[in-house]
This record gives C-alpha cells, structure tokens and sequence, in this order.
C-alpha cells in the first residue's frame, strides 16, 4: 500500500513537471519565438496557453509594444549641418519587433546588439540629413519633416532585422560651448542693431509727425488770421455805413455826438492835458451850448 501511495505521488510529480515544462502562456504584451535544440521552429503572435515539447524546446518571447533605445553613455553627436554650424544632437530611436525570428536570427536576445546597430545606424543618417539642413532648419517647423526622413532612412536600413522604426527624435540639441557665446554675442549685436534701427524709424515717424502738425497749425493759424482780418474789415465796413447813414440823416447831430464822444475819451480819466488856446473851436461845447442850425 505504501509503495503504491509513493507510486501515485512520484507519478504527480512528473506529471506537474511535464504541465510545466510543456504548458506556457503568451501575454498579451509579448510574442513568443520557440525554438528545438537552438534552431527556431514557431512564432506565436497571438496571446493564449500553448504547448511545447518538454526539455526539448524552448520559448523566447518578445516584447511587442513599442521600445525605446536612448544609446546609454552617449553624451551627444557632433553634427555639422548645411551652414557650417556645429550642433551636438543627443537622439534617441522607438521601435517596434514585427518579426521575432529574423529579430532573433539578426541580434539574438541580447538588447546590447539593436542597441549598437541602431546607434551607428541612427549617427550616420543624424549626419546625412543634418549636414544637407541649416541650423534654422533644425530649430523651426521644418524640424518634423527632418525626423520624418531620418526615419525613413533608418527604416530602410534594417529590413533584415525584423523591427518597424516608429520615430527618430532629437531629445537635445546644443550648441558646442567655444561656439555658445560667439553665437550670443552675435544675436545680442543683431538684437541692439534691430533696437536701433527701430529706434531711428520712431524718431524719423515723430519728425514728420511734428512737422506735419506744425505744417497744419501754421495753416489754421493763417486762415483764422485771415478770416479775422475778413470780418473785422467787413465788421468796420459795416460800422462805417451805420456812421455814414447816422450822419446822413442828422449831420448837426452827429457832430455834437462825436464831439462829446471825444470830450470823454479826453477828460474821463482826469489827467488829460491840452494845450491849446481859450478860443479853439474843440471846446465850444463847453463855453456854449449848441444851437440847432435854423430850418
């Protein structure tokens, strides 16, 4: 009986590692190459349990999401671009594995050696692409349509490898430091020359402001003078027929009315002096009445 129970026992036991070793998941994040004694045999590319022989074949799975390579230790490609500038580029690689057996007949399952082939892959289009481009090129909206063809490039460099390149991107770009205050000091002298040439088209606008205003002050100064002149000469006219007409209708009168009208213009302040004899026919007035002249 007991070496029954041992019997059942030992057959349960190869019996789980049998399961274990035969039985394997896919998750639905990986793809699973299996291979038979080193050589590859299937690619699983769907999620699920499968079965595989025990202690004969082997799963090596995958990762089918999108990778990134950022080229660790790296601090930067020289790059000189189109306009002779130099540009230190720090860049790094998204991919994706579409094929698990060329990926594996290519790099195997070491991450260092995708690493090393997209990092020389990656330098050399950075330096084809950048070198036909020129520094504002890298630095405006062009900079997408730069990315776009390096992609591309890439991509068509590693058709055994059995990866997708998703995208190329310039994570940092900078200046070498020799040439970093060369560059300032140029943008700073393009910078105050901008100011100054602003500051010279502002004073010219304000000269021809002031003198266009001057221009039309001195004319509307004119014209007021002008038509002041006008109707104080017509103002005069007028008076002048008012007196006329008045002198017209009374003249003994009238000549009364003015010569009192100069009496007070002479006496009203009281320190008028006229030298003059008793007997001058301006004082009439005051050493007799006047008498109307008979009809």
């Amino acid at each position: 009986m007991n070496r029954l129970v041992i019997a059942l026992i030992a057959l349960l036991v190869v019996v789980v590692i049998l399961a274990d070793s035969s039985l394997f998941i896919v998750d639905q994040t990986q793809q699973a190459l299996i291979t038979q004694f080193g050589d590859p045999v299937r690619v699983i590319n769907r999620p699920g349990l499968y079965v595989k022989t025990p202690f004969v074949q082997t799963v090596i799975p995958f990762d089918k999401r999108l990778l990134t390579v950022e080229f660790p230790g790296r601090t930067g490609d020289d790059i000189t671009l189109g306009d002779q500038r130099r540009l230190i580029v720090d860049s790094f690689v998204v991919f994706r594995i579409k094929d698990p057996l060329r990926y594996y007949q290519a790099v195997g399952t070491d991450d260092f050696a995708i690493q090393s082939r997209l990092n020389s892959i990656v330098t050399s289009s950075l330096r084809r692409v950048l070198g036909a481009n020129q520094l504002l090129d890298v630095l405006s909206a062009k900079r997408e349509l730069i990315m776009s063809t390096i992609r591309d490039q890439v991509n068509a460099a590693m058709p055994g490898f059995g990866v997708s390149i998703e995208d190329v991107r310039i994570r940092r770009a900078d200046l070498p430091q020799e040439n970093t205050q060369a560059i300032l000091s140029r943008m700073q002298s393009e910078r105050q020359r901008v100011a100054a040439q602003a500051r010279a088209e502002g004073a010219e606008a304000s000269a021809k402001i002031r003198a266009d205003a001057e221009r039309e002050r001195t004319v509307l100064l004119a014209e007021a003078r002008a038509t002041a002149d006008r109707l104080r000469g017509e103002g005069e006219a007028g008076a002048i027929a008012i007196y006329a007409k008045a002198f017209s209708q009374d003249p003994w009168f009238f000549g009364i009315y003015r010569t009192l009208q100069g009496y007070r213009d002479a006496f009203a302040t009281g320190a008028a002096r006229l030298v003059i004899t008793p007997d001058n026919a301006y004082l009439r007035y005051l050493q007799a009445p006047p008498t109307p002249p008979s009809p």
